[in-house]
């Protein structure tokens, strides 16, 4: 993928701050969908292949932090293999890409490891994620699946944030082929979108359009006339005039680095005139955000700003009521803006979520409690090199607003007779990829029509034969 100079120079950092003991980096196995020679598409753990590179199954790596040895444990593929697989090189062989002059059996890590316990050393590693690594620790450490998380290493945890958490150059320009593959992902959904279409045809095209070039989905697709369910998976709806069709998807290429971008467009040519009034106050809260980002700001001040736009468009249109500052502190936004207003990005589309949102996002500070921001991923102050989404909605959730209605939550800032009239709405969010500068932010890859009058001119194009 990179130079080998990269993946020794990621080693040998990471071993200078973590500082003593053993790395331990168990890569991922493959998954079945429902027996052993039926498995998912692989994915590699993205921190064993951030450090050694190498992207195929029942792998494990350590680095000595005193020695400065790097080894792959793996057991080579055999000729019974090469029936089914064709001819493949050695692991030694496809470690030397990457700098590693090590490897030895998976049976030799267990005598390693164990070694290296008994003379009291610490073995660092990270909270495993997949059943099979948690067995895995349980096996070569004796640490059962229970106790797995707690018996992680902090130091390590902190230590890999450090790193992936700073783009470097060659990692941005990956990060922005999978942002302008994205974007045709989202020109195709646009071009679509049409009374008698499904969710699945648009769902099946918009994942050609990543297949095609070689890359694949970061993420399952959201793809839905129900935009008001955040995360909505399910493709069984046919389109009707009326209705706008929200999309949320990403590519990740093969280097493994990610995109993640969100649309809506109407289903019909144009926005209806409510359809408008609530896409604009989205896509001013959206611009109202990207327009902050810079280095040193913290990014819950833009998230609080995105919820004051919007509680100011709400009140111009008689939904929200009261003082705007007061609404957002009593979280009352949050019955329209739910979730956060981004994430950090890289390698996962949620780039290192699995490591913990409180050292990845708020860089080990408590995350608010209060519904809404509690979902905000991405608290701290952006750095040089941070690579983020800025991705803020309004969504009108029919059984929500009867919950707060019911109990009165927010009552003084919210006006039910005037919401209950949006029930139907659905929900809109519009969402880009954006690298933190020296100096302020760069969009990550080509432009994503976004203001009403670039969706509707991209939705009366036809595709491409």
């Amino acid at each position: 993928m990179f130079k080998k100079e990269v993946y020794i120079k990621r080693r040998e950092k990471l071993r200078e701050t973590v500082g003593s003991g053993l790395i331990l980096l168990p890569g991922n196995d493959e998954s079945p969908m429902n027996y052993a020679d039926n498995p998912f598409h692989f994915h590699q753990d993205s921190s064993f292949k951030y450090f050694f590179g190498l992207d195929f199954p029942f792998l494990a790596g350590i680095l000595d932090c005193e020695t400065g040895e790097d080894i792959i444990f793996g057991d080579d593929l055999t000729v019974i293999d090469f029936v089914w697989m064709g001819p493949q090189p050695t692991i030694l062989e496809r470690a030397s890409a990457y700098g590693i002059k090590r490897s030895e059996p998976l049976q030799k890590l267990v005598e390693i490891l164990q070694e290296n316990r008994s003379k009291g050393r610490t073995i660092h590693f990270l909270p495993p994620y997949r059943p099979e690594n948690k067995i895995k620790l349980f096996e070569w450490l004796g640490i059962t699946p229970a106790e797995s998380h707690k018996e992680s290493s902090p130091e390590l945890v902190r230590a890999v944030i450090a790193q992936r958490n700073y783009k470097a150059p060659w990692e941005i320009e990956e990060l922005r082929k999978a942002a302008d593959i994205s974007v045709d992902m989202h020109r195709t959904a646009m071009r679509m979108a049409a009374p008698g279409v499904t969710e699945a045809e648009i769902t099946a095209a918009v994942n050609y359009e990543a297949e095609k070039v070689g890359a694949r989905i970061s993420f399952p697709i959201i793809g839905t006339i129900n935009g008001q369910t955040l995360h909505n998976h399910y493709h069984g709806n046919t389109l009707k005039s009326g209705q706008m069709f929200l999309l949320d998807a990403g590519a990740e290429i093969e280097s493994g680095y990610a995109a993640d971008l969100s649309s809506t467009v109407p289903v019909d040519p144009h926005f209806t005139q409510v359809q408008r009034d609530i896409y604009n106050l989205t896509l001013d809260s959206h611009n109202t955000s990207i327009d902050m980002l810079k280095p040193g700001i913290a990014f819950k001040e833009v998230y609080l700003e995105s919820a004051r736009v919007i509680v100011r468009g709400l009140k111009d249109m008689g939904i929200m009521k009261g003082d705007v500052d007061d609404a957002v502190t009593n979280g009352a936004h949050a019955l329209f803006f739910p979730c956060g207003l981004g994430h950090m990005m890289g390698m996962d589309v949620h780039d290192m979520e699995d490591l913990g949102e409180i050292y990845v996002g708020w860089d080990g500070k408590e995350r608010p409690k209060q519904f809404g921001i509690k979902s905000l991923r991405l608290g701290r102050k952006l750095e040089p090199g941070f690579v983020l989404t800025i991705e803020p909605g309004i969504y009108f959730i029919p059984e929500l607003i009867d919950k707060w209605q019911k109990e009165g939550t927010n009552k003084d800032f919210l006006n039910f007779d005037k919401i209950n009239q949006y029930r139907d709405f659905g929900g809109i969010r519009n969402e880009e990829d954006f690298l933190i500068t020296e100096t302020g932010y760069e969009l990550l890859g080509k432009p994503k029509p976004k203001s009403i009058e670039d969706v509707e001119a991209e939705h009366a194009k036809d595709l491409p034969l």
